[in-house]
C-alpha cells in the first residue's frame, strides 16, 4: 500500500513569501496541490509580519499538510534584508508549529532539484514544471516554495532507504 504525505514548502521574504503544497504517494508520484506567493502590504513591518504569519495558518488549515519545510536564510551583503528575512522566516516559523519541519539551504534545493547548485531561478521554474507536470511555469517565490517541497520529499525518501538498509 502506497502511504500519503502532504508537504508544505515556504520561501519566506518580507515582499512576497512563497508557498507550495506538495502530495507524495509512495516514491514516485508528486502532486502540486497549492502553489503562490503572500504579498505584504503596508508600510509596518508588523503588519506584514502578521499577513505572512495568517495567510500560512489559512494555507495549513485548508490542506492539512504532514510536514513542512523552508529555506533558511542566507543574505551576504546587507544586514537590514537579512534581519527582515530573519523576521519573516521567524512568523513562518510560529505558524508552522505543530508540525514536523525541515530546514534547507538555498544551494541544497537547486542540487535535489536541478542538479547543479547555483543553478538560475528560470532553470527552478522550469524543473518544477515538470516534476510536477504543471501546465504552466509557476511564478518565481511559488516555483522555490514547491522546490523546498520537493527537495524535502527526496530527502525523506532517501533517509528512508538508508534506515531501511541498516535494519
Amino acid at each position: 500500500m502506497k502511504t500519503t504525505t502532504r508537504i508544505l514548502g515556504i520561501d519566506p521574504g518580507s515582499v512576497r513569501t512563497g508557498y507550495g503544497v506538495i502530495e507524495t504517494r509512495g516514491s514516485s508520484q508528486l502532486t502540486c496541490l497549492a502553489q503562490g506567493y503572500i504579498p505584504t502590504h503596508g508600510q509596518e513591518i508588523n503588519q506584514k509580519l502578521l499577513q505572512i504569519y495568517q495567510s500560512l495558518k489559512e494555507i495549513i488549515e485548508a490542506f492539512n499538510p504532514h510536514e513542512a519545510a523552508i529555506e533558511q536564510v542566507f543574505v551576504k551583503d546587507n544586514p537590514q534584508t537579512a534581519l527582515k528575512l530573519g523576521q519573516a522566516r521567524g512568523v513562518a516559523l510560529m505558524a508552522t508549529a505543530g508540525l514536523p519541519l525541515t530546514e534547507y539551504s538555498a544551494r541544497k534545493v537547486k542540487q535535489s532539484v536541478v542538479g547543479y547548485g547555483a543553478a538560475a531561478k528560470t532553470q527552478v521554474q522550469q524543473m518544477i514544471k515538470n516534476l510536477l507536470k504543471m501546465t504552466e511555469i509557476p511564478q518565481a517565490d511559488a516555483a522555490d516554495a514547491l522546490a523546498i517541497a520537493v527537495c524535502h520529499c527526496y530527502h525523506r525518501q532517501f533517509s528512508s532507504l538508508i534506515a531501511r538498509a541498516k535494519s
